[in-house]
């Protein structure tokens, strides 16, 4: 059997280059993110159900549908998703 992805809408910044969303910084505020900029450069670490997950500069920072935070490297992103025009709700 194949399958194909449902559409959703999630919500994401590139870590390093766009501005830090709300959702990420209250992460920080309750330490499931740890954010470093030092001889690595910026980066993060994500505690997720999987585990800590690391992100670096230029990786896509993805809200999911239930509000998950995770990192994604920017070819994968490019290859899954594609932008979509915002409403006002």
């Amino acid at each position: 059997m194949k399958f194909r992805k449902k559409p959703v809408v999630i919500e994401a910044f590139k870590y390093g280059i766009d501005d830090i969303p709300d959702w990420f910084m209250n992460e920080v505020k309750k330490d499931n993110i740890q954010i470093y900029d030092d001889d690595l450069g910026k980066r993060c670490l994500i505690k997720t159900l999987e585990g800590k997950m690391a992100g670096g500069y230029s990786y896509y920072i993805i809200r999911g549908v239930n509000g998950e935070i995770y990192p994604c490297k920017p070819d994968i992103f490019e290859k899954t998703y594609e932008a979509v025009a915002e409403t006002s709700e």
